[in-house]
């Protein structure tokens, strides 16, 4: 468990996304599954500056590997399946610990 807030942020996504399921096009699906930011939402327990932060930092992961990406929907929604968005809040959350966010 990372002991920084941002990093439990998005260690928490992580395991909501792998355990409640990942969708596309939408925060919650009619199942209960949940985007990216989604989940990240969530988990932040209605902190907007958390949310914020959590989600600057997967940007900022999601561009260290895939180049100038737009937005975090927009790389969510390109994929087919969960495999690489969930990859992606995984090393998000341990890019967060190790700038102590």
């Amino acid at each position: 468990m990372h002991p920084t807030p941002v990093a439990a942020v998005l260690q928490r996504a992580h395991r909501r996304l792998v355990s409640g399921g990942w969708c596309t096009n939408t925060l919650v699906d009619t199942d209960g599954a949940r985007r990216m930011l989604g989940a990240i939402r969530i988990e932040a327990g209605g902190d907007r500056r958390l949310e914020s932060d959590a989600a600057t930092v997967l940007l900022d992961a999601i561009r260290r590997q895939f180049g100038d990406v737009d937005s975090v929907p927009s790389f969510s929604d390109a994929h087919s399946n969960d495999r690489v968005p969930l990859r992606m809040v995984d090393q998000a959350a341990g890019l967060a610990d190790a700038r102590g966010l």
